[in-house]
This record gives C-alpha cells, sequence and structure tokens, in this order.
C-alpha cells in the first residue's frame, strides 16, 4: 500500500478529506480565466471599496489616436494617463477551497475580489504620479465596458472617434505583414463595434481624431471642460513619453514628436472596404449615397 493510499484511508475515517498527488511541474493552485460575468456587481461600499475618485476611461479602437490623446492629457498638472495598463486582464484565484469560503464568508466573490485588485494597482500609480485623477486608455478596455462601470460607478468616459478607413489602414501598417488589409479591416472593425456598444450604454464625451489634430487646442479645451479642469498650453507640447512599446501604445516616429501632429487625410469615399461603410456611416463619416 503507498503512502498516498495510507494517509487517505486515515484521514478519510476520521476527518472524510481525500489527498491527490500534484504531478512534478505542476502548480497545485489553480487561476481560471477572468471571473465569470454574472458574479459581476457594483462595490458593496463605495467608500470603503475603492480608493480611486471618479477616474476617466477613453474609450477607442485601435490606431485611433489614443496614444497621442493620453500624452496631451498626461502633460496636464492633475491628469495622469500612463500607457496602456490591461488591468481587466489581471485575475484572481482561490488557492483553495477554504480561502473561497473565507473570502465568501466576507462577502467576496472572484469579480469583487478582482475589482479590489485593479482599484488597487490604478491608485498605486496615482500616487506615484502625485496627481489627482488617472487616465487609462486601453483599447480594450471596450470590449469590457460593462465590467468597468460596475467597478468604478464614479468613473467618466472619453470616446475617442476616427474614420474606420483610416483605423483599418493603420492597423494594417502597423501588423507589418502578418495580416493583409481586409484582415486588419475586419479585426479593426471589432474594436470600432465594441466601442460603438460602449457609446450606446455610457455617459460620456465625443471626440475625434481629426479634431484633436487640426484644431487641438479647441478639441483639448473641450476635454478639460468635461474633467473639470483647467486648459493648459503645455499640454500640447507634451514632450518625450516614458513608455512607448507595441503593446502599450502608440511606439511610431509621429507620436515621438513630443507635439500634436496634422493627421492623414481622409480616405476617398470609394475606397472604402464594404465593411467598414455601415460603421462610416454610424459615425457620420459617409452619407448615405456615398461610397456605394
Amino acid at each position: 500500500m503507498t503512502w498516498q493510499r495510507r494517509m487517505n484511508g486515515a484521514l478519510s475515517r476520521y476527518a472524510g478529506i481525500q489527498v491527490k498527488r500534484v504531478e512534478k511541474g505542476r502548480n497545485p493552485v489553480s487561476f481560471s480565466g477572468p471571473a465569470d460575468e454574472n458574479l459581476v456587481r457594483p462595490p458593496a461600499d463605495p467608500r470603503a471599496d475603492r480608493l480611486l475618485v471618479a477616474p476617466v476611461f477613453v474609450m477607442s479602437p485601435v490606431r485611433s489616436g489614443s496614444t497621442l490623446l493620453r500624452a496631451v492629457l498626461n502633460a496636464h498638472s492633475e491628469l495622469h494617463a500612463p500607457h496602456e495598463l490591461h488591468v481587466r486582464r489581471l485575475t484572481v484565484g482561490y488557492g483553495t477551497p477554504l480561502a473561497e469560503k473565507a473570502m465568501t464568508a466576507l462577502g467576496h466573490n472572484r469579480a469583487d475580489l478582482e475589482h479590489l485588485l485593479w482599484d488597487r494597482v490604478l491608485h498605486r500609480e496615482l500616487v506615484r504620479s502625485g496627481k489627482r485623477t488617472i487616465v487609462d486608455k486601453t483599447p480594450a478596455n471596450a470590449f469590457a465596458y460593462a465590467r468597468i462601470a460596475a467597478c468604478w460607478p464614479d468613473a467618466r468616459y472619453v470616446f475617442l472617434l476616427r474614420h474606420p478607413a483610416s483605423i483599418a489602414a493603420s492597423w494594417y501598417e502597423a501588423g507589418g505583414e502578418r495580416r493583409t488589409r481586409e484582415d486588419a479591416a475586419a479585426d479593426a472593425l471589432r474594436y470600432m463595434k465594441a466601442v460603438q456598444r460602449a457609446r450606446k450604454a455610457l455617459t460620456g464625451l465625443t471626440v475625434r481624431y481629426e479634431d484633436l489634430t487640426a484644431e487641438p487646442e479647441k478639441t483639448v479645451r473641450s476635454i478639460c471642460d468635461f474633467l473639470g479642469v483647467a486648459f493648459e498650453p503645455g499640454m500640447l507640447r507634451y514632450g518625450d513619453q516614458g513608455v512607448l512599446q507595441k503593446g502599450l501604445g502608440d511606439w511610431k516616429d509621429k507620436i515621438r514628436s513630443g507635439s500634436v501632429q496634422p493627421g492623414r487625410d481622409l480616405p476617398d469615399p470609394g475606397g472604402i472596404p464594404d465593411i467598414l461603410k455601415p460603421m462610416c456611416r454610424s459615425w457620420g463619416y459617409l452619407s448615405g449615397g456615398e461610397g456605394s
């Protein structure tokens, strides 16, 4: 009889416990990904459960100018807009059934614990900056807008739009030879649809990349008014950025210039991919008869 069988026999007789061997190289603690969406709920006590006050989220598709906008906002004395943080991908797992039982007794489910973690990470980053308000511009946040709204009921939202065909072209160029133009357009459209769903569900300010690059002061003033902070001229000359890496935001030469640069010309209506035309019309970049 092996040690495991002897131990199981004894534990079963006295405590109803079974011991299982953990194979070499395997982690006995299981993390099963993000919490079930059915567990998501607002904080039971916002004052005790949240350190952040009125965080700001830029909801935007990929390649829509969100790194430029976050650089401009980060140049404000009261706003801290770091690189993309992807906090929604931080998950919490129970190491043992007793850990789950203990957290349940405290009134926490997995989603609650993940929200506490997200809030703590963002708050730590804000405190380190010495500023008052944090701004997160991770494009993938649009896919989890409902989760973010539940985590921070007092959050504020800036929706950043850009011509869908320009987004798709920039996304293709950023990917090199890894995908075709058609694949890039289809993938970018997923983000656009997610942002559109967020716009319908949440209240916020909508701005356009084309306005940000053509009339930067007017556009940035409107954002400052929405956020309740005074416009600062230095925002338009944001300077060097500490983190410019693929996957954490734009890393191209234009963003490295340190100031707002003119955007590319709008695409010709006749050259817009069919898959993008409905979104172009929805966002006001294409009238009913154009591009058909």
